[in-house]
């Protein structure tokens, strides 16, 4: 038993060094960022990046390679690497004095789980490598930290489809090909794509190079982080916030279906079953939005209204974040759909999170079934989608799956309002958190802050960020007593 433990923690220890040392890299970047702004936080930033990639490389030289990698040491190791990257990509903030040690967990762990929550009551007065940093978490918290070393970084081959299963949101992940390698690779070169054509557009709108690029970098994740407080709204340009309505949108679809469509196969994306039950929810829920704002006479013009109710809708709908309104002071109709929009989430495959638009439909196509089953008790039937057969062991994991998203929301707003925090602040904070979208509702609202939440709040959201990104399962088998026995 012994032997196997020392064996285990080889292995994790020997895979995690890597990832450690990639943040360290990617910190590195921000430093020079810093440099370049002239900015006091060059040196917090590159002595962050120092000691990451010294521990990092120390970690793999001190250990074996290890011949294989379970399923139980990929499960530890993708916890255990995320947990590490926000706790190493927390040092700027602390070193550059502008957070705690708490807050800058938070918010580290924030942007690599890219919820957008923030702790910063007005990010704009932080120095600029600082901010870099901050989107760059997201956006390397994305498409996935342990996917792109993976993609790299050629020996963690071995036992890569196991780590690439317990890290790629959604219910399948899709192999493009069949080394998993070229698989993370294909997708990372889709991801940068699409965040370089999002520069290129926000270039042709006006933007700055830097405002370009940290707004991509929080778009494409479906994170939230901006460099202004205002967020979006800071830019009043309707061409800025139609490319990013349009970026966010994207973002949320399954990135394996933007790769067929950028080869060839554009119909791929009608043939899609789940991409059209994602476009019709979210234009189902902006119509609603639309009609409640035009009878409350929320906006001076059609066009007006239509660009708030669909960023607000696209933005909460791919859990991205960005704000252009304050929603909460939105007609009471607005905001439940926009509650509801917060457990839904991105398509399977994609960067965004909440439950995915994959079990929502499979979960209502079985609710389907099961009504015709009381009319027809002896008829034979199946759920299918995409025109493939469910089978019952997949259903019954993507119930599952539904019931502990919701069970892990309803704690965290318990335990939050015994915190003493208000039930519908708790209620958007836990919704928020467990879904990665970042602003929730009443004093988490689009316009306010996570500053003032008391300290074991903060943790348990950081928690529930966690739970959400990592898709449940592989964060709360560790807890299971079953987990750790030989």
């Amino acid at each position: 038993m012994t032997r196997q433990r020392t064996s285990s923690t080889n292995d994790v220890v020997h895979v995690t060094g890597p990832i450690v040392a990639a943040v360290g890299a990617a910190m590195g970047v921000a430093g020079m960022v810093a440099l370049l702004y002239r900015g006091s936080d060059a040196v917090p930033l590159i002595a962050s990046a120092a000691i990451a990639i010294v521990v990092g490389v120390a970690m793999n030289r001190l250990t074996s390679r290890p011949d294989d990698i379970s399923i139980r040491e990929s499960y530890i190791t993708v916890t255990l690497a995320w947990l590490g990257a926000a706790l190493f990509g927390a040092l700027p903030y602390w070193f550059a004095g502008v957070a705690s040690p708490l807050d800058a967990f938070f918010e580290s762990i924030s942007g690599f789980t890219t919820t957008g929550a923030s702790i910063f009551p007005d990010p704009q007065s932080l120095p600029r490598g600082i901010l870099f940093w901050r989107d760059l978490s997201q956006w390397l918290g994305g498409m996935g930290i342990i996917v792109l070393v993976v993609a790299v970084l050629p020996f963690l081959g071995v036992g890569g489809m196991q780590l690439f299963r317990a890290e790629v949101p959604g219910p399948t992940p899709e192999r493009l090909r069949p080394r998993i390698r070229q698989t993370a690779s294909i997708l990372w070169r889709v991801y940068v794509g699409l965040t370089a054509a999002q520069v290129a557009l926000y270039l042709l709108g006006g933007l700055s190079l830097f405002d370009a690029v940290t707004h991509a970098f929080g778009t494409m994740p479906t994170g939230g982080f901006s460099p202004h407080t205002a967020s979006i709204g800071h830019f009043t340009s309707p061409y800025i916030q139609y490319v990013t309505i349009i970026f966010m949108y994207m973002a949320g679809v399954n990135f394996a279906l933007h790769y067929r469509a950028l080869h060839g196969k554009p119909r791929s994306l009608l043939a899609d079953e789940e991409w059209r039950f994602y476009t019709v929810l979210l234009a189902s829920a902006l119509a609603v939005v639309v009609t409640a704002h035009l009878v409350a006479g929320t906006y001076d013009s059609l066009e007006a209204t239509f660009r708030a109710s669909a960023f607000q809708v696209v933005s909460i709908g791919t859990t991205t974040g960005f704000a252009t309104a304050d929603y909460v002071t939105w007609p009471a109709v607005t905001q439940v759909v926009l509650l509801f929009l917060m457990f839904v989430g991105g398509m399977a495959g994609s960067t965004g999170g909440g439950m995915k638009t994959m079990r929502i439909w499979a979960a209502l196509k079985q609710g389907v079934v099961e009504l015709r089953k009381h009319l027809h008790p002896r008829a034979v039937m199946v759920t299918r989608v995409g025109g493939r057969v469910v089978p019952e062991g997949v259903m019954l994991n993507i119930l599952a799956f539904m019931l502990l998203f919701v069970a892990s929301f309803i704690i965290g707003s318990f335990l939050l309002a015994a915190l003493g925090v208000d039930l519908v602040t708790a209620a958007g904070a836990s919704a928020a958190a467990i879904g990665n979208i970042g602003p929730g509702l009443a004093n988490v609202g689009p316009v306010e802050n996570y500053a003032w939440m008391p300290g074991l709040g903060k943790l348990i959201l950081g928690l529930l960020m966690l739970l959400g990104r990592l898709e449940i399962y592989t964060v709360l088998v560790l807890f299971h007593p079953e987990f750790w026995r030989r």
